[in-house]
């Protein structure tokens, strides 16, 4: 046996101890009865820490931009020289292994109402699309990839290097995959995408322009 040089307590010298500890732990000891405690309730010591470390703590997180602030810093402003068609074929490429992969291969025998339900909550940065439909006639046809979605409205780079923000409102975009064509129907689109993965939608057939 290893010799520790511990002696063992009496019970008084115990309590001694103990209510000398809890004297000294205790922040204002003299509004509690450190005898009755011992007596009647358990004791749960705790770490608290000081005020002037929290306020450090809070002043370290960082805070974001707001919308002010990246429009000033043109955070989602494309540059010129960026505007390139053949730029964003590598992001239509990933897209369409994403879509592929989300809707379980998008074989011959997908029920087709099951790939549509996946395609509305899906992100479509990198999907080709073109407008099929439209109240403004000059859209009709525009056809390139989707670089941005916004709430209300896409922005897309078409075959010629030209960026075209068209209006999601009054409008139907065509997404073609593997041979399987969905109608995005702008009116039921106006969330941001990160907004759509969370909202349930009714599949309908036909909308009001």
């Amino acid at each position: 046996m290893v010799d520790l040089g511990v002696e063992p307590q009496t019970s008084s010298q115990a309590a001694a101890f103990t209510e000398a500890f809890l004297n000294n732990s205790l922040q204002d000891p003299s509004r509690h009865d450190v005898k009755n405690m011992l007596s009647h309730k358990a004791v749960i010591l705790g770490h608290t820490r000081p005020k002037d470390e929290k306020n450090r703590r809070k002043k370290k997180r960082a805070k974001g931009l707001n919308a002010r602030q990246k429009k000033a810093m043109k955070i989602y402003q494309i540059k010129t020289e960026h505007q390139r068609y053949e730029l964003f074929l590598p992001l239509h490429e990933l897209w369409r292994q994403y879509i592929i992969d989300l809707c379980g291969g998008l074989k011959a025998n997908s029920n087709p109402q099951s790939v549509q339900q996946k395609l509305v909550k899906a992100d479509f940065h990198g999907a080709i699309i073109s407008v099929v439909r439209s109240k403004c006639p000059s859209y009709v046809g525009t056809e390139g990839i989707l670089v941005q979605e916004f709430k209300h409205v896409f922005k897309i780079i078409t075959k010629e290097n030209k960026l075209k923000v068209i209006p999601k409102r009054n409008s139907v975009f065509a997404v073609e995959i593997n041979g399987f064509v969905s109608n995005i129907y702008g009116n039921k689109f106006e969330q941001r995408a990160s907004e759509r993965s969370a909202k349930k939608f009714k599949v309908r057939g036909t909308i009001d322009l």
